[in-house]
This record gives C-alpha cells, sequence and structure tokens, in this order.
C-alpha cells in the first residue's frame, strides 16, 4: 500500500470526524472562549489594569488560544484513537501494509488541524474583544505546529494506555488542565513571590504559552531559545515514545 495514500486515507477520516460533530468539537471551545473573554478581559480586566505594559484583555488573548489549542488537539487524538481501540478498527490498520511512523502521523496530523480549526475561531472571537494582532508570524506558527503536535503526541500515548473511556479523562482533568492554568496564561510570572515563580519554571506549558505571546505582542517572561529547546524536546521524546508503543503493539494487541 502506497504509505501517501494511507496517510491521507487517516488523515480525513480525522478531519471528517470531528467536523461532522462540529457541535460537541469546535462550538464548546467558541462558546468557552467567548465567556473567558467577556469575564476575565471586559469585566475584570479594567479593574486589573495593564500586565507586562499591555491591556490586560490584549494579554490573555495569545494564553487562550493556544490553551484551546492545547485541549483540541489533545482531547482529538486521545478520544479517536481509543475509540479505534475500542471498536477493533486498530486491527484492520495492524493487519495492512501500513508502517506505524505513517499511522502515527496520521493521528496527530488529525489533531493538529482540530487545534489549527479551533484556534483561528478563538481568534476570531478574540477579535470582537481586542485589537491585538501577530507581531512575528514565524515565531507564532513554530510554537502553534510544536505545541499542537507535542500534545497529539501526548494524546496518542493516553489512548495507547487506556482500557476504558474513563482513562482518557484522568490525564486531561488533574494533570493537563492545572498545568495549563498554571502556565501563564492569566497572569505574568515576574509578579509572583520567588518560591511559586521557580516552581512554575517547572511547568512546561509556561514556555509554550510565553513563546507564543511572543509572536503576538513581543514580549516573554521567557527567553525564546528556551522555550523552543523545551518544547522541541519534548515533542522529539514524545514522538520516540509513541513510535515505539505503537511498533511493540503496547495496550493494542491482545
Amino acid at each position: 500500500m502506497n504509505t501517501r495514500i494511507a496517510f491521507q486515507t487517516i488523515v480525513r477520516k480525522e478531519i471528517g470526524r470531528f467536523m461532522r460533530i462540529w457541535p460537541q468539537t469546535i462550538l464548546p471551545a467558541a462558546i468557552t472562549t467567548a465567556l473567558y473573554f467577556l469575564i476575565f478581559g471586559q469585566l475584570m480586566g479594567e479593574r486589573i489594569g495593564d500586565m507586562a505594559g499591555q491591556r490586560y484583555i490584549d494579554f490573555i488573548v495569545p494564553g487562550i488560544v493556544l490553551m484551546s489549542v492545547i485541549n483540541n488537539a489533545y482531547s482529538n487524538v486521545v478520544a479517536s484513537f481509543y475509540s479505534t481501540k475500542f471498536q477493533r478498527h486498530i486491527e484492520e490498520l495492524l493487519v495492512a501494509p501500513v508502517p506505524p511512523w505513517v499511522i502515527l502521523a496520521g493521528y496527530v496530523f488529525g489533531g493538529v488541524a482540530r487545534g489549527l480549526v479551533v484556534g483561528c475561531v478563538v481568534m476570531a472571537i478574540a477579535l470582537l474583544f481586542s485589537e491585538v494582532s501577530i507581531q512575528d508570524y514565524g515565531v507564532t506558527l513554530a510554537v502553534f505546529l510544536l505545541t499542537s503536535t507535542l500534545f497529539a503526541l501526548a494524546g496518542f500515548i493516553n489512548a495507547v494506555f487506556a482500557n476504558s473511556f474513563d482513562d482518557i479523562s484522568i490525564i486531561p482533568n488533574f494533570v493537563l488542565t492545572p498545568l495549563v492554568y498554571l502556565g501563564g496564561v492569566f497572569y505574568t510570572v515576574d509578579m509572583l513571590p520567588d518560591f511559586w515563580r521557580i516552581l512554575s519554571l517547572g511547568n512546561p506549558i509556561l514556555y509554550m504559552v510565553n513563546a507564543f505571546r511572543f509572536g503576538f505582542l513581543g514580549i516573554s517572561d521567557i527567553p525564546l531559545w528556551q522555550a523552543f529547546a523545551i518544547s522541541g524536546g519534548f515533542t522529539v521524546l514524545l514522538a520516540l515514545f509513541a513510535l515505539y508503543l505503537l511498533q511493540r503493539g503496547v495496550g493494542i494487541k491482545s
């Protein structure tokens, strides 16, 4: 089987799946984002004032956009691949002459695609409340690709080890959500006491949010090279680990 055809087939299936059920995959992100900007931006933003020399609502736009990308890239892959396991469609992929990297790339690309669609929707909503614009398109695109790929891979790994639908919600609820909210989306780490600021530096999402904010506003609490080094390093490690799991059939072959 031609690897290009196999890859395109998986990608079409993944994109078709989340677009077909857009009220469940895209609409909730739009509603949640509107509430974020209404509450934190419009109602509380005026009381908070400027943050890092920016209007508060402008300051939080990059973080909220990236937060939506992270959640949707992750949830798309974890739900889709686990459903493939649960419905035993995975057997069709295993018996087909398709290299493991093609399977992994197809699912990850589907997660990145959903992250892109939701990110664009969230950005469109942000423009209704803010006048923020992208200052560096290269940095913004690079951070988006690294971040969405990283969390799509994380979702794939979660799905590999999951044994029930409850298992695919544990990591997003108890690990991913706290890391995102404590990743500098709504504040700058410079305002934290020394202990909490140092502790925050152990959160990888902090680096991604700040690099994304640099692409929009030209400001960052973290050196840009550190953000790319950490994001790129985690992406490579998770890609190698996911490929290893797929090749060994962990959680897939009975």
